[in-house]
């Protein structure tokens, strides 16, 4: 039985077979300590300063700036509490947006429940933040803005640089979830004005268990982990080696591929919204039609339910959602917060592709899912 035709690599993607072949060694030969003195611990020290070099190559920071962490959802974390701890008794407001990642979410209504006083801002029909709402929203007491530069289920992506801009001129820190981007399109801190940004591994074809967050020189933060002084003191614990030698070649392998990338997805992206909407009339475009993640494509279709469609469309791997809760049957927050009705929400289906993705399994895939359409339309 072979398998279907992979289309959620928002939800992950495959460990690049360069990425494996760098970390093999880190698994099977070379076992030292980073913080051991002897050769074995040098070795291991080298390859870490190596990976953070590339990293932050890749956003265009310095390797000091660079903290490895164990995910995108620690990174998250780090960056708000961090911040929290940092910050002086009288700055003890927070804005997010509507449409943020749980990793965001859940540490922001965490500083509520502690007292913060925290701003949700809405979005548009597209999943964009309007800047003048968050001119209206900065207050004296600001400590930190967190918006996603680029949303993990309809992939619009945000205004940073204007964001990051109003929260420097009321001198709050910016942060933001670059996950979903990384690899995709070109990031660089000086132009987005980002005090902090996550990256996470396994988004663009590393390995799952890593992430790792930029903290601008400088930065008020201070860990929430504690223990020794690993990570420039932010995140204690002895270094996983072979993942942060696999998010390094990582790094390099998305400096290479850019900006022919972002092209090449989009080629196969744009060639699948053309078949399903010449197939299925009434077809609805979820997020902004271009300031959107080259390789993402959410689509609501009439007279069903998305969930439903992918169970009949059973050669097509994709999602309705995010994957941290794709089994849930409720209505997507996103999408509620753009404003979508409770017919176009039932319907959506957020369909991811990747480097891997053949123009074949494209025109395959379309044909799937016209005809699983077609079989469950109501």
């Amino acid at each position: 039985m072979s398998l279907p035709i992979y289309l959620d690599y928002n939800a992950t993607t495959p460990v690049a077979p360069e990425v494996a072949a760098a970390m093999r060694p880190w698994i099977e030969e070379q076992f030292g300590n980073p913080s051991s003195s002897h050769i074995y611990g040098q070795r291991a020290r080298k390859a870490v300063a190596q990976a953070r070099e590339a990293v932050a190559a890749l956003i265009g920071a310095e390797a000091a700036e660079v903290v490895f962490t164990g995910s995108a959802t620690e990174a998250d974390n780090l960056a708000l509490l961090g911040v929290a701890r940092a910050m002086a008794p009288h700055k003890r407001h927070l804005i997010v947006s509507a449409v943020e990642h749980p990793a965001v979410m859940q540490p922001a209504l965490h500083l509520r429940e502690a007292g913060w006083d925290v701003t949700v801002l809405a979005v548009d029909e597209f999943g964009h933040v309007s800047l003048d709402d968050l001119r209206a929203a900065l207050r004296p007491d600001t400590a930190l803005v967190s918006v996603m530069h680029a949303n993990n289920e309809v992939g619009t992506i945000q205004p940073v640089a204007g964001i990051a801009a109003l929260a420097r001129a009321n001198g709050s820190l910016m942060h933001t979830d670059a996950a979903q981007s990384a690899g995709k399109v070109t990031l660089d801190v000086a132009e987005l004005g980002a005090d902090l940004l996550t990256l996470a591994g396994h988004k663009f074809y590393g390995p799952k268990g890593i992430g790792a967050l930029y903290v601008r020189r400088g930065t008020a933060i201070r860990p929430i982990l504690f223990g020794a002084d690993q990570e420039h003191d932010l995140r204690p614990g002895t270094e996983n080696v072979a993942q942060i030698v696999g998010a390094g070649e990582t790094a390099r392998l998305a400096c290479s591929r850019l900006p022919h990338a972002t092209r090449h997805l989009a080629t196969l992206r744009d060639e699948l919204h053309r078949r399903l909407a010449a197939g299925v009339p009434g077809l609805l475009l979820n997020g902004h039609p271009e300031q959107r993640l080259p390789n993402t494509l959410h689509v609501s279709f009439p007279g069903v339910s998305g969930r439903d469609l992918l169970a009949t469309a059973h050669t097509i791997a994709a999602s309705v959602g995010s994957a941290c809760h794709s089994d849930a049957d409720a209505v997507s927050g996103v999408l509620a917060a753009m404003g979508c009705d409770a017919a176009r929400a039932r319907g959506a289906v957020r369909l991811s592709v990747g480097f891997p993705t053949s123009l074949r399994e494209i025109e395959l895939a379309a044909a799937a899912l016209i005809d699983a359409w077609r079989q469950t339309e109501k």
